[in-house]
């Protein structure tokens, strides 16, 4: 499951190449000697929770920021030390786009393509808005659109220079559910039409749905990297079991229940288990609960996924984690930012 063996640069089919790629800010290593690939008109996936490196990654393959070590070759020009030539393939969805709140949808796409020297006439931008769905919009501003507009509204500016690549920077978080599925569509439409595809998330069905190789990352590594059913088989697991108890046991005894792989308790979501045999870890649960008269609740048994393959390697669950201030309370983790005259020129 790790990205050893992987072609050498310029191999056909190659499209991205990260080789030792390295970032430092002060004492903190947030990238430390990554290497991977990812093949020529593929949906690829970077896995991970907040902090685990995901976006710094993103940002040196873009060229938006300087790595301090290693090399990055996208569609066989070196991104480094001049990103210029690069950025002209390339098309970038940032986690959160500023736009101009009064000018109208295909206004927008007009002024965004001048920023890369494209012109773009009526019919190609009724063209690109109606890939991601939003041909009706043309004339609204974009003040009017809704959060799952908005979004797909940046991913046809990551478009308008016909990218060899476009990357999207979680695009989904802050979706309600049915947007996020439809602008799984989108993703999958774009990828389609011929477009390599290279996404951050930490949302595993989101992977699991879209991407044909994810890369799962945890503290600037590169932990695994395999098809989603081929991590998850190689989990060696085919079940995921969770419960609450009517009274706290020690989660030691429940890892020693038959058919068990892992456990973990989590504070305000009981117990789970990974078990490569369901039947005889919940009989043999149950046979513990009745023993010490406590009551099982809630429990669920599902086959294994990507949260549990990161959950063993990390011991850790993969949900998006927020962030405390020094006072205990929670605040939004920022979000990558870009204003409209901004994104093509850094």
């Amino acid at each position: 499951m790790s990205p050893a063996g992987v072609a050498s640069p310029g191999a056909a089919g190659v499209v991205i190449s990260l080789r030792g790629l390295t970032k430092r800010y002060a004492d903190l290593t947030a990238v430390d000697g990554i290497s991977f690939e990812v093949r020529r008109g593929e949906i690829f996936g970077i896995l991970g929770p907040n902090g685990a490196g995901k976006t710094t990654t993103l940002e040196m393959i873009e060229g938006l920021s300087r790595p301090d070590d290693g090399e990055v070759i996208v569609d066989d020009l070196p991104v480094w030390p001049d990103p210029t030539r690069v950025k002209a393939r390339i098309g970038v969805q940032l986690q959160a786009t500023a736009l101009f709140d009064f000018l109208r949808l295909h206004e927008i796409i007009r002024l965004f393509g001048s920023c890369y020297g494209v012109r773009r006439s009526t019919a190609d931008i009724d063209a690109l808005l109606d890939r991601v769905g939003l041909l009706e919009k043309r004339g609204s501003f974009a003040a009017q659109l809704s959060g799952g507009q908005a979004q797909r509204l940046s991913i046809a500016l990551a478009l308008v220079n016909d990218p060899v690549v476009t990357f999207l920077d979680e695009p989904t978080t802050g979706l309600d559910p049915r947007a996020r599925r439809a602008l799984w569509d989108v993703i999958r439409a774009i990828n389609e039409a011929g477009t390599t595809v290279v996404l951050t998330t930490h949302y595993m069905e989101e992977a699991e749905r879209l991407c044909e190789r994810v890369a799962v990352m945890d503290h600037g590594h590169v932990m695994a990297l395999d098809t989603p059913r081929a991590l998850v088989h190689g989990l060696g697991a085919d079940a995921h079991i969770t419960f609450t108890l009517s009274a706290p046991v020690p989660v030691s005894d429940l890892c020693e229940l038959d058919g068990v792989s892992t456990c973990a308790a989590h504070e305000a979501e009981g117990y789970s288990l990974v078990a490569d045999d369901a039947q005889r870890a919940v009989v043999s649960l149950l046979g513990l609960a009745a023993q010490r008269e406590l009551e099982v609740k809630n429990l669920d048994v599902q086959g294994a996924n990507l949260e549990d393959v990161f959950l063993q390697m990390t011991g850790r669950k993969l949900a998006e984690e927020e962030e405390e201030d020094e006072g205990g309370e929670k605040v939004e983790k920022p979000r990558r930012r870009a204003f409209l005259f901004g994104r093509g020129g850094r």
